[in-house]
């Protein structure tokens, strides 16, 4: 029986498809606030036809995906993770290798304490198409809500930022006696438990013991919180205040600047009068 041209064309269409990977979207969600995703980032969220999400995107942000599409919750929290990262990394590349669009939506910006780079290196080794999408990066962000610029010339020209946790102990990792002797502000992100021993060792290292700080709880949301003290107080404040993740501290003297200019909390402030 002879096949028409045209079905021989169909079926080697739905052959390439069907052996042609998909595409995986490693995308930053941005800090908290859903407006502050990139335009980018939020293209293509609503192209996807998989989204796999951390537990510090803002749920609104879920509500752009095609109504089709299927959410994966991927989020990992402090001593619970919903699953290996190694079981994230096969969920993407076995997605793609159906010929699907995934996006791997992440809080923040995917390759700053993201593991974005390891889910980039999965994809690589199993021949999967990526592309890496920025985002905004609480580091920077979270500061800038709490009136907080993490560069000023008056008061410096560089700033680092390093993770903080270990369960309550300073991360291991972090030569923290090094970073006391910089001339610069320090943000620690994800250490709030650790953050008495965080602080004991930068005073250790010779930090001054006045230099200001300030923990910022659930930066650029609504329930935004901001405790500031002495570097040698901003721990016990913070824990009085029963601060939690998600939250981050800065720790410099640009942190004296963020009273006059906290202008997220007087925007709330004005909208709730």
């Amino acid at each position: 029986m002879k096949v028409p041209a045209d079905a021989k064309t169909n079926i080697t269409d739905t052959v390439s498809a069907a052996a042609r990977p998909g595409m995986v979207y490693l995308i930053g969600a941005g800090p908290g606030d859903p407006e502050l995703m990139t335009v980018k980032g939020l293209r293509y969220l609503r192209s996807a036809d998989v989204v796999l999400y951390d537990r510090l995107i803002n749920p609104a942000l879920l509500q752009e995906a095609r109504p089709e599409a299927t959410l994966i919750y991927v989020g990992k929290g402090p001593g619970c993770h919903t699953m290996a990262q190694d079981e994230i990394n096969t969920i993407l590349v076995s997605q793609a290798q159906q010929g699907l669009t995934v996006a791997r939506l992440k809080g923040g910006d995917p390759f700053v304490f993201g593991r974005g780079g390891e889910e980039a290196l999965a994809l690589v080794e199993a021949h999967i198409p990526y592309e890496i999408i920025p985002g905004i990066t609480s580091a920077i962000a979270v500061p800038a809500y709490a009136g907080i610029p993490v560069t000023h010339r008056d008061y410096t020209t560089s700033f680092t930022v390093v993770t903080g946790h270990k369960g309550r102990s300073a991360s291991p990792t972090v030569n923290w006696e090094a970073l006391a002797a910089l001339d610069g502000t320090l943000v620690v992100l994800m250490g709030v438990k650790a953050l008495p021993d965080v602080t004991q060792r930068l005073i250790a290292g010779g930090m001054d013991p006045t230099t200001p700080a300030a923990v910022i709880q659930e930066g650029t949301t609504p329930q935004q919180r901001v405790v500031t003290a002495p570097l040698a107080e901003i721990a016990a404040k913070a824990a009085a205040a029963d601060f939690s993740t998600p939250a981050l501290t800065v720790i410099g003297s640009v942190v004296s600047v963020g009273e006059a200019l906290a202008w997220y909390q007087q925007s709330q402030i004005a909208s709730e009068g």
